[in-house]
């Protein structure tokens, strides 16, 4: 026993001379100094704590500061605390110990990468997707956290054999739809494909294990074939005095297996399963000179494709990356990748933007990682967006690649591949966005929801009586906008709200009834509405009008009538009767374009109208919808998150609907701009389409409108009847 306990200090004393070794900072003595008590603290904190495979536990923190150190490149303070990650949830040590022994920043480190699972969780919501959110707001004090939570859960699915396959299927189907997309975004690529490679091999094994076996039979064949590729060039690249490496890198697993299935080949028919990497030596100022030059040599030699460049130093992505990617026709006819980068660019590249630009040498030159903590910022804010909400917006910027756009000035602005021209706008200004009338892109004026290109430039043209509508969210993609939507859509409501309080006041005045709380709760009641507030904005849109408050009016006893209402209310909770959905909830929409699909209703929890829900797509029967708080939330979103559909109970009223009306009459000077004001000065109607044809001295108009229910409708077609000339004015 005393021989274990001694081999077991002797590899513990080693790992930790491996970890001074290997950190990329260089250390002084006060780093050395600080790190050599952050090891005795965590080896004293977890002397009597074992992992899963039975190893002191003490080699866990070790592992993730190795990680800290070498693939990241971060500094002595996250060193010492990836050493300490786990000594203030698992141990006896305080918050306020570790800060007197190691200061507040190490402190306030510590206590962002205690793990999720500790803090308070919100009811209602995602426990996945609530992680997510603390995660990403972990970021707003210190983006260490969230580089040193990256490394831990390497380490973790590095090790994660010794787990059932029950835990290792949710860890790595979490490891894929969370931490390798954020890895990514912040610029750790290396990390990111380890990531995503260990994420396959236990989410879908036979695929990982076949995939990595074909690769292994052709390494001796790649092998051969870089050297061959690269003998050529490298005689000339030397005769231009250049310093230089070629090497020959392995698409990850992860990747072959993406191509595979989104392009529906085979692997033998993948013709990028490896990319060739020219790293070379430069001074910065002549970095983009010579990276041309050693383009120029090789397309001497080997044919490219011009789609198949990216130039990436001209235009770094926004996580950092820099370099130069051409696809030649290299020898035997074969499509090859080279990456063309400096050691600058490629030092970047393999130990990421964030630890580079934000703490090595306490340089503060990293525009791009703070412009996207900006942004994100911007999102958090927004605390009336649900963290599954969060996460389906946030997503797909994670994942989403860039395009380049232009502002009619010149100035370049990256956004995610798939924005809109109204996106573009949100992205100057929320000002601007809100008040976005029309845009031109390249000169033509264009949609609000066209799909931008890169190299597009655009001009907006805004007018301060523009309104966002309902309509707006489904032509927009990125998170910012979508938030700032929302928040204008509800302001917009309560301004109709407010109107719609005041008109109510008189008509409930005309029927002498009081205008106090009592008639207005019994109000709402009658209408099957859950607040004040609904109650006033459907007055303010004329949904609720003088025949339905004189049918209110007329009840023979308001106060039965209250009580029967309420009694019926408590009713609808427990069974939801086709009352209830008919008059409050009568429709269920999926994803973020709100589509209509047949479901059925979850029996394991019985989600009713108004429930916070979401849908699995099973199988076998379709379209299953379960309560956001159903026992079974966690399971199905931790281990099946591509199969999870967002889905909600929307109410009618606030849904515009497509109407179209024909008009005819005497062709009058003015008598269109006549129709359009009238139109244009309505709050609630949004004018989509309209065209007019003339017959000597008559017209035939025809206008497309949305609108939000038939009561609007009329009362426009009432007013435009009065205009001098019209003759008749009917729907179709």
């Amino acid at each position: 026993m005393l021989t274990n306990a001694i081999k077991e200090n002797n590899l513990i004393a080693k790992e930790y001379k491996e970890l001074l070794k290997i950190s990329y900072q260089s250390l002084n003595a006060n780093d050395r100094k600080l790190i050599r008590l952050a090891f005795n603290t965590s080896v004293d904190a977890h002397k009597h704590q074992r992992r899963k495979s039975g190893e002191p536990y003490v080699f866990h923190p070790i592992a993730v500061a190795k990680i800290v150190a070498s693939k990241i490149g971060l500094d002595a303070t996250c060193i010492a605390a990836a050493l300490l990650h786990d000594v203030i949830e698992d141990t006896e040590y305080s918050e306020n110990k570790i800060q007197k022994l190691f200061g507040r920043t190490i402190s306030k480190i510590v206590v962002g990468l205690t793990k999720i699972s500790k803090l308070k969780k919100e009811k209602n919501v995602s426990l996945q997707a609530e992680n997510f959110r603390k995660m990403l707001l972990t970021l707003n004090d210190d983006v260490r956290v969230i580089l040193i939570k990256i490394a831990d859960r390497l380490h973790n699915m590095q090790t994660l054999d010794v787990m059932n396959p029950e835990k290792q299927i949710k860890i790595a189907s979490e490891t894929l739809y969370i931490y390798a997309p954020i890895a990514h975004r912040i610029g750790l690529y290396d990390v990111k494909l380890e990531l995503e490679d260990l994420g396959l091999k236990y989410t879908e094994p036979e695929i990982f294990n076949e995939i990595k076996n074909k690769i292994e039979q052709t390494k001796d064949e790649q092998d051969k074939y870089i050297k061959n590729f690269s003998r050529r060039i490298s005689e000339k690249l030397r005769k231009e005095d250049l310093s230089f490496k070629i090497s020959g890198r392995p698409k990850s697993i992860f990747s072959i297996k993406d191509k595979i299935v989104k392009k529906n080949i085979s692997f033998e028919e993948v013709y990028d399963k490896f990319a060739i990497r020219v790293v070379y030596k430069s001074e910065p100022e002549t970095e983009k000179f010579i990276a041309w030059k050693i383009y120029s040599i090789i397309t001497d030699y080997y044919t490219p494709n011009p789609l198949r460049l990216r130039d990436w130093i001209t235009s770094p992505k926004s996580n950092g990356y820099e370099a130069l990617h051409i696809t030649v026709v290299g020898p035997n006819s074969k499509w090859v990748e080279v990456q063309i980068r400096s050691n600058r660019m490629h030092e970047i590249a393999e130990k990421g933007y964030a630890a580079h630009f934000m703490y090595k040498q306490g340089k503060q030159n990293d525009k791009g990682l703070e412009g996207w903590l900006n942004r994100l910022q911007e999102v958090l804010e927004n605390s009336e967006t649900s963290a599954l909400d969060f996460v389906e917006d946030f997503k797909l910027n994670l994942y989403s690649n860039e395009i380049f756009v232009f502002t009619p000035t010149g100035e370049l602005k990256s956004l995610p591949k798939g924005s809109s021209a109204l996106d573009f706008a949100f992205s100057i200004h929320t000002g601007l966005g809100l008040k976005t009338r029309g845009i031109k892109v390249n000169g033509k004026i264009v949609p609000l929801s066209h799909e931008l290109k890169s190299g597009d430039q655009i001009k907006i043209i805004k007018s301060e009586n523009t309104k966002p509508s309902a309509n707006w969210l489904d032509y927009v993609k990125t998170s910012r906008a979508k938030a700032k939507i929302r928040i204008a859509l509800k302001e917009e409501k309560k301004l109709l709200a407010e109107d719609g309080k005041e008109t109510l006041r008189r008509k409930l005045k005309q029927l002498k009834i009081d205008f106090n709380e009592k008639n207005i709760n019994e109000l709402a009641n009658y209408f099957n509405l859950r607040t004040s507030l609904d109650l006033f904005y459907r007055v303010g849109i004329g949904k609720i009008d003088n025949t339905s408050l004189k049918k209110f009016s007329a009840s023979n006893n308001r106060l039965f009538n209250f009580i029967r209402k309420k009694i019926s209310t408590k009713k609808s909770e427990i069974s939801h009767t086709e009352k209830e959905i008919k008059n409050n909830f009568d429709q269920l929409v999926f994803t973020n374009n709100e589509e209509k699909l047949d479901y059925t209703l979850a029996k394991c929890c019985n989600p009713i109208p108004g429930d916070n829900v979401f849908g699995f797509l099973t199988v076998q029967e379709g379209i299953k919808v379960h309560k956001k708080t159903c026992s079974n939330s966690i399971s199905l979103q931790s281990k099946f998150a591509y199969r999870i559909v967002k889905a909600k109970w929307v109410d009618s009223t606030q849904v515009d609907f497509k109407s179209i009306i024909r008009i005819s009459g005497i062709d009058n000077i003015g008598i269109v701009s006549e129709i359009t004001k009238i139109i244009s000065t309505n709050l609630n109607i949004n004018m989509k389409k309209m065209s007019f044809d003339t017959v000597e001295n008559t017209f035939l108009g025809k206008i497309t409108l949305n609108v939000k229910n038939k009561n609007i409708l009329e009362k426009l077609i009432q007013r435009i009847k009065k205009i001098n000339g019209i003759e008749k004015v009917v729907r179709e």
